[in-house]
Parts: C-alpha cells; structure tokens; sequence
C-alpha cells in the first residue's frame, strides 16, 4: 500500500516536473544562432546615396523611461516602472532629438514592444509615428521575450528589442545571438535577456554596401567569462567584413569601459560592474578605428565622450562611456560625437553620432 502511494506520489511529480518544463520553454524566446529579421518599408525605398557622407546615430532609449525616477531594480533601486503618460512624453523627447539630428540611420538598443512594464505598448509604433515618415525602413530583433518572468520585480510578460530605422534600402537583416552569461543557470537563463547583435546591408547607388551592425552586451555579467566571449563574437561578425573589405560600422551599448585606465579612475562604487583584470573591451579598441578613440577615452577632455551615469545620481551628470560606435573598410570618418544637449534627462544613456563617407579611392 505504502509503496503504491510512493509510486502513484512520484508519477504526479513527474507529471508537474513536466508540465513546468513544457510551459517554461513554450512560454520563453529560443533564437537560432542565426536568423533572418523581417525588413518593413525596404521594396519602394531609394537606394543610399554614394556621392555623400552617411551620418549614423546609436542610442540606448532605456524602453522610453526617462532618466528620471529610473532607479530600477536592477541596479540596487526602488523606483516603480514608468506611467503610461511618461512613456509617451519621452517617445516625443526621442524622436525630437532624432528629427532634430537628422541620422540617415539609427541604432536603437531597449525598445520595449509588448512588455507589461511599459504597458504592452510597441514602443518602435510610438516612435514611427511621430518620426512621420522620416524612417520608411526598419526591421527589429527580439533579445527578450517572454509571456511571463516569474521574478518579484517583473511578474509579467517582457518584449524588447534591437532596432536599426533607415532611410534608404536594407537588405539581408539577420539576428545573431551572442553568448549567454555563463554564470546563470538553466532555468534563469530561460527567463534571462537573450543578447545578440542585428545586422543590415545598405545597398549603395554605386553597386557597392554599407554593412551595418548594432549591438547590446550583458550587463551584470562579472564574475564570468561572458563579456570575454560575447565581444570575441562581435570582432569574428567584424572580421567578416573585413576580409571583403567591405565598410562596415557597429554601435550599440557595449555595457564595457574603454581603457583600463579609467576604470583606476573611478571610485569603488562606480568599479562594481566592472572588470578589476582589465576591461574585456581591449582587444577591440586595440585593433579597430572606435568613436571614442582610445587617445579620446583617455584625454583630458574623456567627459565629452560620457554616455551613461548613475541612476542613483540626483544630477543625472554622466561619468564613464559604455556607447560606441566602432568602423572600418574604405570608410572616411567626418563629424563625430557624443549628444549630451538636451538628452541628458532623456534615457540612462546619451547618443552617440557620427558621419561617414565610403572612400571611392584607398
């Protein structure tokens, strides 16, 4: 009888054992290494232009929260998720700095779509429309998905994304997954962001491409050997092109500090995140042309070149770059910079922009 009871008692265990793997797979996101990503807008759009620089902006629009009251939980705060109104006073905040800055192309990292958080609203949808027209052609990559997280601070559904607008002609999206932080492990890392980095081909009047690329690494990540290998996958995505010797430009929040140098600069609070052996970011600035450069990083004017600040700060003032833009081929940098007019109270992060023309002799 007893036996029984165990028996029938184990296979009811097995059966929720089951039933929980089952709904915890089919509720999350399992890209593929690689995937094609859907390109909306690209079959009546002009080809990009070959006689002229290309500018090109990457932004990290922290799903439309602002930079204020945006003490997450993530980063040690208590500040609740934004209001509907707030989300919607900050996508007219972001596509004014757009409109006004006027990019050819843009690379937008966190763009919620679908989220409970931020209202289940499709953030890019806010943002086309106010940009009205300006951007006929986009396609977006999922890098976290699913219809429920079961963490106290989340309880619901998450959707967020890469998105690259354009307003020329893309061609060949393809979403590339990176590493996964190695430390977490099986069932968090089905609830976990699924990083990856979105590419685009921008055919040229010429005949020739612009290889496109953006990109969001982990956070929160030390203490693994993630950050190492994530960027090792974005310099093989690279290193593609390079031996086409085919232009190509990357932005995207690195989520890395540029030299080691300023990580001795910064105090014991602000080092946290970051690697005490040295940033994982090196063999990058090392080896391709980056905005900022390192001889910038490290100058006596590196504050120019601050992206991010501290959600904690009451003054919102930036203090170290995790925003780049990295480039290379027969390309010919021109203006370049960080946004810090009027953005600072816009996301966690600043923009960074730059002009670049495809050189018609090397």
């Amino acid at each position: 009888m007893v036996m029984r009871a165990l028996k029938g008692f184990a296979a009811v265990l097995a059966l929720l054992v089951t039933a929980f793997a089952v709904w915890v797979y089919a509720s999350t996101h399992h890209p593929a290494a690689e995937e094609p990503a859907i390109i909306a807008g690209t079959d009546n759009a002009p080809l990009a232009p070959a006689g002229r620089a290309l500018t090109v902006m990457s932004w990290n629009i922290q799903f439309l929260a602002g930079n204020r009251d945006n003490h997450f939980f993530y980063t040690g705060g208590t500040d609740p998720w934004p209001d509907l109104a707030r989300t919607v006073t900050v996508a007219d905040e972001v596509a004014a700095v757009i409109t006004d800055a006027d990019p050819d192309i843009v690379l937008l990292q966190e763009v919620d779509d679908g989220a409970d958080r931020t209202h289940g609203r499709d953030q890019l949808a806010m943002l086309l429309d106010r940009l009205a027209g300006r951007y006929p052609v986009h396609t977006s990559a999922f890098y976290w998905k699913a219809a429920f997280v079961p963490h106290p601070a989340i309880m619901g559904r998450v959707g967020m994304k890469l998105t690259i607008l354009s307003k020329y002609r893309l061609e060949n999206a393809v979403r590339h997954a990176l590493p996964a932080i190695s430390s977490d492990d099986i069932l968090r890392r089905q609830f976990n962001m699924k990083r990856a980095v979105l590419t685009a081909d921008l055919p040229l009047e010429d005949g020739g491409r612009l290889h496109v690329m953006n990109a969001h690494l982990s956070a929160f990540a030390q203490g693994s050997d993630t950050m190492k290998r994530q960027v090792a996958k974005v310099m093989s995505l690279i290193q593609s092109q390079e031996d086409t010797d085919t232009p190509w430009i990357i932005g995207g929040d690195f989520n890395l500090l540029p030299s080691d140098g300023v990580y001795e600069r910064m105090t014991a609070d602000t080092r946290r995140d970051y690697n005490p052996a040295g940033t994982e970011l090196a063999p990058m600035m090392a080896r391709f042309k980056a905005i900022p450069s390192l001889t910038a990083a490290n100058g006596p004017d590196a504050a120019l070149w601050f992206t991010h600040g501290p959600p904690d700060d009451p003054a919102r003032a930036p203090d170290k770059t995790l925003d780049y833009l990295f480039y290379g081929g027969p390309l010919r940098l021109g203006d370049h910079g960080v946004l810090h007019d009027g953005t600072r109270l816009i996301s966690d992060h600043l923009p960074v922009m730059a002009a670049f023309a495809v050189k018609t002799e090397r």
